[in-house]
């Protein structure tokens, strides 16, 4: 099955388990505009090609762990966009959950796709009961503290910002949590997966710096200049835009020479390649390349 199509699967079949007509309509209905329809899938993608690089065996627990990783970054997402934080509007090209449903409902749904994340992992491990474990911390040091996604957010209260801390809990821990997850997955070590998911997490989020100076909005399907309206660090603004292409090629290459020995590492290679074009926008994508 095609990489997106089996995403797609692994997170209609876990929203399933939710809602229903015992759930809160407004929630249910919040839930699914959170996660439906996707933007790039870019942290799944890259735990299911670590997951295959490391010769995956257990389809059911790898595409459990996907849809978890993807839940996790659609409630960031959802608590990201909220008033009390960056106020915006518009995500994926469309009204942000807050915009749409109201910010009570939006805080909710954030809350429900952590949880739910959670569940679809248990659920998807029963079969493979000993890979809970490792996918379990994997998962939860991505989300909580010191260097998950709340205390990224948390880092945008504080009076003074230091930009290798912010980017690592904001972007990186979720980058870090889908190459060892997909070797968790697999019944590889997670921790020597570690390191590529740090630097890939942090070459995206110099890439996302990039986009926030550089793009355009109907790219994007998000608003531009919020770094710098907010008073965010970012990248451009502390190495300029050559400073951060540059930047932004080193890590890759980084990430790439740390790709730890497993049967897939060319076709790893190229995925993150691949994925970073993705991201980047058209104007960017091949110097940075």
């Amino acid at each position: 099955m095609e990489t997106a199509q089996r995403i797609e699967r692994a997170l209609s079949q876990a929203l399933e388990r939710a809602g229903g007509p015992q759930c809160p309509a407004g929630l249910t209905a919040a839930v699914r505009h959170a996660v439906f329809p996707g933007g790039a899938r870019i942290r799944p993608r890259l735990l299911l090609a670590v997951a295959r690089a490391c010769d995956e065996d257990q389809p059911p627990v790898t595409d459990a762990a996907a849809a978890a990783l993807e839940m996790l970054h659609c409630a960031s997402l959802v608590h990201d966009d909220l008033p009390c934080f960056d106020d915006a509007s518009m995500r994926r090209g469309r009204p942000s959950v807050h915009a749409a449903f109201g910010e009570r409902t939006a805080i909710l749904c954030g809350d429900a796709l952590i949880v739910f994340a959670f569940q679809t992992l248990a659920h998807g491990t029963q079969g493979s009961p000993h890979r809970l474990g490792p996918l379990l911390a994997t998962l939860s040091a991505s989300a909580g503290m010191p260097f998950g996604i709340v205390a990224g957010q948390a880092w945008e209260s504080e009076p003074n910002i230091p930009l290798a801390l912010y980017q690592r809990a904001k972007t990186g821990a979720l980058f870090a949590a889908a190459t060892a997850a997909g070797a968790a997955a697999a019944g590889r070590e997670p921790g020597p997966w570690l390191r590529v998911g740090d630097l890939i997490g942090e070459a995206y989020q110099v890439a996302d710096d990039m986009k926030d100076v550089l793009g355009v909005a109907a790219e994007l399907g998000k608003p531009t200049g919020r770094d710098q309206a907010l008073g965010r660090p970012n990248a451009v603004a502390e190495l300029g835009v050559e400073g951060a292409k540059a930047r932004l090629k080193g890590l890759l290459a980084e990430a790439r020479a740390s790709i730890p020995p497993c049967p897939g590492a060319d076709a790893l290679h190229a995925e993150i390649l691949a994925q970073t074009a993705r991201l980047m926008p058209q104007s960017l994508a091949r110097p940075a390349a």
